[in-house]
């Protein structure tokens, strides 16, 4: 067997994924994720701080321990807040001396394209129809249509789980109920950053990737544990933004199927996915756990075949 392992730093949780990449599909080994929130407090511009790169160094020593001496290749990449963060290369040095690996800092399209690689397994390898992929992330929001392994147009949005509820307060549910004013501003944000999802085509079938979307499963079906392929609809979307809404932080904490590190933003992640879904004109899609991490990975194999040179552990 053939297992490849990723490393993703993303604006609210870091994860690893390690993957036997020998069958057309890989067969997922290991899928880990923290909640770190790198992000933590850096808006529109400025610095990681301190405490959240303490917390994401922490979770990739855990990740690495879990996975060392299980790959023959080692990726790493981050999303958002690196791609933002005045000090993100210094951070990734201090990765890149913990991993031995470089840490490649996607570019908004990039990650738009590998979640669309990742996200078209969850429809089969025969298909030929043209699908959307919605990736909401914390720091942002990207869109790829396409029918081939290769994605015709990509966009990034400057719109995320943490980002809104960042832009928002209110929605964290730490200072009580969120009431229905609340809700419409961060609609009309959520919107407003979305408005270039309006230029693209109509596609046959959505895809919803992310943390927010694969939550949102779990507390719509009130399951513990996470779904790898499952159908959301806007309706599931907004039922579920109501009854988050009417609680209070800690109480949605308790919610089955709530990540407790999701519990402050999944509201501003449903209201992006749910605003999302109804500008591109869809009332359902498919949420699936086949991501960016998995895409990534197959980005690499279609690039550079198992048979090549493998890196050192």
């Amino acid at each position: 067997m053939k297992h490849w392992a990723i490393l993703s730093i993303g604006t609210n949780s870091t994860r690893v994924l390690l993957a036997d990449m020998e069958p057309e599909i890989p067969r997922i080994e290991t899928s880990r994720s923290i909640g770190t929130r790198i992000g933590e407090g850096l808006r529109e511009s400025g610095s990681l701080g301190e405490e959240p790169m303490m917390r994401t160094l922490e979770a990739i020593r855990d990740h690495m321990r879990a996975v060392r001496g299980h790959y023959v290749r080692l990726y790493a990449i981050a999303t958002s807040a690196l791609r933002r963060a005045d000090n993100g290369a210094l951070f990734r040095e201090t990765v890149h001396d913990t991993i031995g690996v470089p840490v490649q800092v996607l570019s908004g399209d990039e990650e738009a394209a590998a979640s669309y690689r990742g996200a078209i397994t969850a429809f089969g390898a025969g298909r030929h129809d043209e699908v959307g992929v919605i990736d909401t992330g914390g720091g942002s929001t990207e869109y790829a249509i396409g029918s081939t392994h290769e994605p015709e147009r990509t966009i990034s949005c400057e719109i995320g789980a943490v980002r809104l509820t960042e832009a928002v307060p209110q929605l964290s549910g730490r200072e009580g109920i969120v009431d229905l004013d609340t809700i419409a501003r961060a609609k009309e944000l959520a919107r407003a950053a979305l408005e270039p999802l309006l230029d693209f085509r109509h596609v046959e079938r959505l895809a919803l990737v992310g943390g927010s979307a694969t939550t949102a499963v779990q507390v719509v079906r009130e399951r513990k544990t996470k779904m790898d392929r499952a159908e959301l609809t806007r309706v599931d979307l907004q039922r579920a933004l109501v009854r988050l809404c009417g609680m209070t932080y800690k109480q949605r904490r308790d919610v089955v199927g709530m990540k407790p590190h999701r519990a402050d933003i999944l509201p501003a992640g449903i209201i992006v996915l749910e605003t999302a879904l109804e500008m591109l004109g869809h009332d359902r899609a498919t949420a699936t756990t086949a991501d960016l991490l998995l895409g990534y990975l197959l980005q690499q194999r279609d690039r550079h075949p198992i048979r090549a040179r493998i890196l050192p552990r």
